[in-house]
């Protein structure tokens, strides 16, 4: 019995073990079934030994006079040596060793022998080996229990599983299943009466038992590897059951948000062209042909609702294409938009849409086909409940089944100045405030404090705007601050202080780069990060299954976590917490992911992040109950280019499935801790500040006025408060500072 993995709600999401298969002997298959098969696929059987000779003559004399290669006069014992023995390629080396393999096989074994490991080995759809498996996927029923027509329709299947498949392509289930019928009663098999009521019988093959329901592929491999490392081999046949901590809303809320915002970067990118081509010359006509188109579709998988597609035909105005179910999609006007481009006879044939080329499609909600892409640019998405860590969502990548590498726990990144909150909380613990004031004015760093290079790190802009308060600076991510508040802090201290969020100090250096994010994380890292802050401080381990049961539902393991402000260690000072959370707030009401305000909320905080040459893109975002993580890069690291900014690609998709998650769900406002002064009005914008009990006073150094700010100051102009247009990456221009900023002012590390 196989592993099965659900979702919270019981929802199948994967299913591991030897294949879905049920082996009976060739003795308990009903001779009906037995002959349907020999009508289908090889009447000669037992009287050939192991190639038909007579088959192979018809096979030629029709392929020449076709003129295309129709038959391959394949054997039951061909089958049986290639499905055991060899691969699928269509090669004359490869069809002479399953005839070598076939006479070995004929002279080994018996007849019925031969029958019976063709009938419990053959793929016939529906992740179904064997014909009893298919009666039960199909049909819900034993192979005794199948009518005549039922076992001709899947007498039919091995030909072509893709194509006959009668839940998925009907229309050509049912032709094929009538040449069974028909073969059946010109080989005696059936009678004119029985084949007359198979035919008059509807067809009516439905999905049986637990599907896979639910986009989750990355979690059901994350379960079957801790499985395995449990009980090795035993997970795929003992028919263990994982329920994990996975939301079924929130997974399917979270997959569609990704693959939404990394199809809507793609497109901005334009189309790249077909994804290969077939030579449609080559192929025979007809009925063949279609069949030929079938075999190569079988080999390119779906992608959520983009579809491969062979294009028959291409004009400036319509494109014709193939689809599987033998059905032609007609793709013209506001569907021909993205690529329209790819349809000009100046582009290379390697670029152009023309016949033969392999292209995706999906139906547009609004009723058309539409030519779309499968996006280079990889994403990944996790949330997770802030209290428990239990994950609630997880998407490792655009498409598990073209790359399985799971981005939410593989993928070491850079986090860019989505790093810095844990900076500024190292900061808030070594006197700053939220008021302090530091200098955003140029730095140049000599080579021996990183360790062997000279840096001069800048702002986005490639501005500066002297002295500033920290939470401005949080708000607008300005990177000297970042640098300036480090510096002070000390980076052996800020390093050992980032290990209670879960950080490894061997990923982060202790060297000022730290400050921007030039250390490495996995988004599940940077979910665990901030679930601190989001909890009021606590330390809580993210997890995915919540229980194991045996196959007859007894509970053998269940997870016991650590639940913030009952078990979980405090890793902050709940006062650091709830200071970070209100600054975060403020990054989403009126810095760089002030977009977040369209879900009309106030509880929600959070911080962009963005790399050096915008090579990963992030957004870290939370409610005092949700924490969820997006991140969005290439596999090979290179440039987002210029719509590759946390607040621009990652922010999106961040938004799109919390409209959904905290959909009809209070607000949450948070108390101040005891130990916090509150100042009115001394906040951003007139907003309220907050200070701890012992750090009251914002610079020591110098003497501030009644408004926070340092006489002489440069101070901002009308409207700079506002997110620049950028995320802080270190790599900005190199524009020079305001003078006031730099003479008229004492240079402080904060």
């Amino acid at each position: 019995m196989p592993l099965r993995v659900y979702s919270k709600q019981g929802a199948l999401i994967g299913e591991f073990g030897e294949e879905r298969r049920s082996f009976v002997r060739i003795h308990e298959v009903p001779e009906l079934m037995k002959q349907a098969i020999l009508a289908a696929e090889d009447e000669r059987f037992y009287q050939h030994s192991g190639v038909d000779y007579l088959g192979v003559m018809r096979a030629a004399l029709g392929n020449v006079v076709s003129g295309h290669a129709k038959s391959g006069a394949s054997t039951i014992t061909m089958q049986v040596a290639k499905n055991f023995f060899l691969s699928s390629e269509k090669t004359f080396t490869r069809k002479f060793n399953e005839a070598l393999l076939a006479f070995k096989i004929e002279h080994t074994l018996s007849k019925d022998q031969i029958l019976e490991l063709y009938f419990n080995q053959i793929y016939l759809g529906q992740r179904a080996y064997g014909f009893a498996a298919a009666a039960q996927a199909y049909y819900g029923k034993s192979l005794k229990e199948l009518s005549v027509a039922e076992m001709a329709m899947l007498a039919g299947l091995p030909k072509a599983p893709s194509a006959y498949n009668p839940i998925v392509n009907p229309e050509r289930a049912r032709l094929r299943q009538l040449y069974v019928l028909r073969r059946m009663h010109e080989l005696n098999f059936i009678s004119a009466a029985q084949l007359e009521a198979a035919r008059s019988q509807p067809a009516q093959a439905t999905p049986q038992g637990s599907e896979i329901s639910l986009p989750a592929q990355y979690v059901a491999e994350m379960v079957r590897q801790a499985m395995y490392a449990r009980y090795q081999d035993r997970a795929y046949t003992d028919g263990f059951k994982v329920y994990t901590t996975i939301d079924s809303q929130h997974q399917r809320w979270a997959f569609d948000a990704l693959r939404a915002g990394l199809v809507d970067y793609d497109r901005r990118l334009g189309y790249r062209g077909p994804e290969s081509f077939v030579d449609l010359a080559t192929l025979p006509s007809g009925e063949e042909r279609d069949e030929a188109l079938e075999d190569t579709l079988a080999e390119i998988r779906d992608s959520g609702d983009m579809q491969p597609a062979i294009v028959l035909s291409a004009k400036p105005d319509e494109v014709r294409a193939f689809v599987r179910g033998g059905k032609v999609a007609v793709v013209k006007g506001q569907g021909l938009s993205f690529a329209r481009r790819a349809l000009s006879p100046k582009l290379t044939p390697a670029q152009q849409i023309r016949p033969g080329a392999v292209v995706r499609i999906r139906a547009n909600p609004k009723g058309y086909w539409e030519i779309v892409q499968m996006p280079e640019v990889e994403g990944a998405f996790v949330s997770l409940d802030a209290r428990t860590g239990a994950i609630q969502a997880l998407v490792g990548g655009f498409d598990f089944n073209r790359r399985s590498f799971n981005h939410v726990t593989q993928a070491w990144r850079q986090p860019g100045s989505s790093f810095k909150p844990f900076i500024y909380s190292a900061g808030l613990e070594r006197g700053f405030t939220p008021a302090t004031m530091v200098n955003d004015a140029p730095l140049v760093i000599d080579a021996q404090s990183l360790g062997g290079q000279r840096w001069e790190p800048k702002n986005d802009d490639g501005k500066f705007y002297g002295m500033m308060t920290v939470r401005r600076a949080l708000v607008l991510s300005k990177n000297l601050v970042s640098v300036r508040i480090l510096m002070s802090i000390g980076t052996d201290y800020a390093q050992q202080y980032i290990q209670r969020f879960g950080f490894g100090a061997k990923q982060h250096p202790a060297y000022l780069t730290m400050a921007l994010g030039a250390g490495m994380v996995t988004p599940l890292q940077m979910a665990e990060g901030y679930a601190v802050f989001a909890n009021g401080g606590y330390r809580v381990r993210a997890y995915f299954v919540d229980r194991i049961e045996d196959q007859r539902g007894k509970v053998l393991a269940q997870t016991a976590p650590a639940v913030a402000g009952q078990n979980a260690p405090q890793a902050i000072d709940p006062r650091n917490a709830f200071i970070m959370t209100s600054m975060m707030r403020d990054v989403v009401r009126y810095g760089t992911a002030n977009r977040a305000m369209s879900l009309g909320r106030m509880d929600l905080a959070g911080k962009t992040g963005t790399t050096n040459e915008n090579r990963d893109a992030w957004f870290s975002g939370f409610n005092p109950n949700l924490v969820a993580i997006t991140w969005v890069g290439y596999d090979q690291p290179k440039s987002l280019g210029r719509y590759g900014y946390g607040g621009t690609v990652a922010l999106p998709i961040w938004i799109n499935y919390m409209a959904n998650a905290l959909k009809g769900q209070p607000e949450v406002e948070l108390p101040a801790p005891a130990g916090v002064v509150v100042r009115p009005g001394a906040g951003l914008r007139g907003g309220d500040e907050y200070f701890y009990e012992e750090f009251q006073r914002t610079n020591p150094e110098l003497r501030l006025d009644n408004s926070g700010s340092v006489p002489g100051a440069r101070r901002p102009d009308a409207g700079e408060e506002e997110a620049p247009s950028g995320e802080p990456s270190g790599g900005g221009g190199n524009e020079a500072p305001p003078q006031d900023a730099v003479e008229n002012v004492k240079e402080l590390l904060f």
